[in-house]
């Protein structure tokens, strides 16, 4: 089984980037026969290269990288290693910060990684997220068209169109305003699930043929619906999706294994988000406003 990297931490370029020396991690040495180049004196050793190598052909999606490119790319960044601790800028508590954290990100990765290996999915692994998955996957599907308009009487229209023996797909392609209109309506087969209650319960009460004698109201609009089809579901064999579920389940176990570890672990948060300052409303100056009364007039009788 091929091992899949779950993205919860930092990969790619991290090992390129750790092989720069931390203050507690030493360099190993390379020997001459372990080299591909030597720059002003110090080694690139053949490993850097298969790794160089695996990095950037996952990222070239088949495109060939000629190997003296590899290399050269690995010469440079040589050089620009030797300029930095030329410049001690190894020596800065920022990179210092800096190198650490590429460091833990590259140990977490490869405790993830450990784990994985150590704790495989299994088939019987598979067989109960199946079993888990294909409970729910049960009872009827059907197939079924329908037209949908704004307003109730404009349904009350179009079933009496139908009962006239009109063709309902090519009644949906000029009533409709659903989406489905250019295909006259099909909806293609779905579960009582998949739709709005009223919808579904209206198609669960019709028989095969027969289409919805009164209209039927969602928030979508009013439907008229015809059921052409009905089928029991039937749960796709276990190898259809074994595919599918590895991964599922890898990640399951994967966060269990993260929660049992956090579970175990002293942790205490120290960070506070601190609350926004409250800024007190400027003060309003309220200015009184004279007005004069206005004049009264005598009621205007109306003539009788």
């Amino acid at each position: 089984m091929k091992l899949k990297v779950i993205p919860l931490l930092l990969a790619g370029s991290v090992l390129a980037a750790c092989q720069q020396n931390t203050n507690n991690i030493t360099a190993p040495s390379i020997q001459k026969e372990d080299a591909v180049a030597v720059v002003n004196g110090e080694y690139i050793s053949k490993y850097a290269l298969e790794t160089l190598t695996t990095e950037v052909n996952e990222r070239a999606r088949g495109q060939k990288i000629p190997t003296e490119k590899l290399i050269d790319e690995l010469v440079r960044r040589k050089l620009l290693v030797q300029q930095a601790k030329s410049k001690h800028l190894d020596q800065n508590p920022e990179t210092q910060q800096r190198l650490v954290m590429m460091q833990n990100a590259l140990l977490s990765q490869l405790a993830i990684e450990d784990y994985i290996k150590s704790n495989p999915v299994t088939d019987a692994d598979l067989q109960v997220e199946y079993d888990k998955q294909m409970a729910s996957v049960s009872g009827t599907e059907y197939k079924a068209r329908h037209i949908l308009v704004v307003e109730e009487k404009d349904a009350i229209a179009i079933i009496v169109e139908l009962d006239k023996g009109a063709d309902f797909a090519e009644l949906a392609k000029t009533k409709s305003t659903g989406p489905s209109k250019t295909q006259g309506g099909d909806l293609g087969w779905f579960s009582s699930k998949q739709m709005v209650a009223p919808f579904s319960e209206a198609v669960a009460a019709l028989e095969d043929g027969t289409y919805t004698k009164t209209p039927v109201k969602t928030q979508f609009g009013w439907h008229v619906i015809i059921r052409e089809e009905s089928r029991e579901q039937t749960p796709p064999p276990l190898e259809a999706v074994k595919a599918h579920l590895e991964p599922l389940v890898q990640r399951q176990k994967l966060t269990a294994y993260l929660d049992s570890l956090r579970e175990s672990a002293k942790v205490e948060i120290l960070f506070q988000e601190e609350a926004p300052a409250v800024v007190a409303p400027a003060p309003t100056e309220t200015v009184e406003v004279k007005t004069e009364e206005a004049p009264k007039t005598a009621p205007v009788e109306t003539a009788k």
